[in-house]
């Protein structure tokens, strides 16, 4: 049997700008991957460069946020913005061939993230109504490089009514 994945990325504190909009189809997307036993994956990125103010260690704004479902313990924390540089995250992935992703920065951490997941040869589905970004007039140019890159766009209600 193929195991599967969902990836929310970077939905802390921190990401105060744009994540409002998307958080209850991340929730609902959370609920349908719970209901179909995919695996549920958190990624949390902290800032280890001097001079910037978010994403700080052991800050509030570092924490997943608030509002965002957690339903497993499977947290992974990240430096960079592709979550593959979490050793965790590669390790726990060791048996999983299928992600679905979700989550921000879309110019960002989701990029890298679907870029690189590609580059090793997974199959990636990115669900186009489940990130965001700082930027979000630069959504649109993101979903056609995941595409590029042979990542398979869905649409939230097209894995639930299907």
């Amino acid at each position: 049997m193929m195991k599967k994945a969902l990836v929310v990325i970077d939905i802390q504190n921190d990401i105060t700008k744009n994540y409002k909009e998307i958080i209850d189809n991340i929730n609902a997307l959370i609920d349908w991957a719970v209901s179909n036993n995919i695996y549920i994956v958190y990624i949390r990125h902290e800032n280890l460069s001097a001079g910037t103010r978010t994403f700080k260690p052991n800050t509030h704004g570092a924490e997943l946020a608030s509002d965002l479902k957690i339903v497993s313990a499977n947290v992974f924390t990240k430096s960079k913005g592709n979550a593959l540089t979490s050793e965790g995250f590669v390790n726990f992935i060791n048996e999983i061939s299928n992600f679905y992703i979700a989550g921000a920065d879309a110019v960002a951490c989701v990029k890298s993230t679907c870029y690189n997941l590609r580059k090793a040869n997974y199959d990636v589905n990115v669900l186009s109504d489940c990130i965001t970004s700082y930027d979000k007039r630069k959504i649109v140019e993101m979903l056609h490089y995941y595409e590029s890159k042979g990542c398979k766009l869905l649409r939230l209600h097209d894995l639930i009514d299907s």
